[in-house]
């Protein structure tokens, strides 16, 4: 896909996250807009995946360590093909499948369950020492937010790969800013991020917006060029990117819009489309 098509498909993406999160009448919008265009970029770019063969053995995996941003992963899942994108709509409704963390056994396309902020990352640490000796050349992939990293396993996971030298793994930190209680700099602060992820031996990528394709694909190519250390892209993103009164506000991390802000939100998000197409 060239830049337009991309940014019209995370624009479709945002559309799927802020209905899935009104059906819903909970969720978590504001970290998964955020990430949504790098949501776009891993499955419709950089990912060696099948929608028609979701346990392909070779297969490149993905951890969303950040689970409660569930919506953007099922909204680029569904885009992608994994499943009906209509079925967005009984996000964390009673029966559904679509559950308000990522479910491994229930949803195509999720490589593992996550929800307990920390544990991701290890996860897939395993994995990537997994292909390592089994000699398998697949690549994983894991989405952090900046506040999750306050957790101490985030930090024994990176030790660990950095150790281990496991270049086939790319940890993304999606940094808004913003977590539950506040910016993160002033709950918990976890700067300078870049500098430890060098400390613990990772090939460190400064992605100054974390919102634009081009930056995103320059990224993800370094990461795939650094050989013999894991990969760190520290993404610096807009919480609520694309809906306009989200943006940059705390108290859409974790709430869902009303039917007149849902009304909004799909407008904005449908004039940037338009946009998009004029381009």
């Amino acid at each position: 896909m060239n830049k337009q098509e991309l940014q019209l498909k995370a624009n479709e993406v945002r559309k799927g996250i802020v209905t899935a999160v009104h059906a819903a009448k909970a969720g978590h919008p504001g970290g998964s807009l955020s990430a949504a265009d790098i949501f776009t970029y891993l499955y419709f770019e950089e990912l060696n995946i099948d929608p028609k063969d979701p346990k392909k053995p070779d297969r490149d995996r993905f951890v969303l360590s950040k689970g409660h941003t569930a919506p953007g992963l099922y909204s680029a899942l569904a885009l992608r093909g994994y499943f009906p994108v209509e079925d967005l709509k009984t996000l964390r409704h009673l029966g559904s499948y679509l559950q308000g963390h990522p479910d491994m056994k229930h949803i195509p396309g999720v490589d593992m369950s996550s929800g307990s902020l920390g544990q991701g990352i290890s996860a897939a640490v395993g994995m990537a020492l997994s292909a390592k000796l089994s000699g398998d050349d697949y690549r994983v992939y894991t989405l952090l937010g900046d506040g999750e990293i306050q957790e101490g396993q985030v930090w024994e996971a990176a030790m660990f790969a950095g150790f281990r030298k496991l270049d086939n793994l790319v940890v993304i930190v999606d940094n808004n800013g913003l977590q539950i209680d506040g910016p993160v700099d002033q709950v918990c602060s976890p700067y300078p991020i870049n500098e430890k992820f060098k400390a613990f031996n990772f090939h460190v990528v400064d992605l100054a917006d974390g919102n634009d394709m081009d930056q995103i694909a320059a990224a993800f190519a370094e990461a795939r060029n650094t050989k013999g250390q894991p990969t760190a892209i520290i993404a610096h993103t807009v919480k609520g990117k694309g809906v306009s009164f989200m943006e940059n506000q705390v108290g859409w991390h974790g709430k869902a819009p009303n039917d007149e802000e849902y009304a909004i939100a799909m407008e904005d998000l449908k004039k940037e489309g338009e946009a998009l197409c004029q381009k």
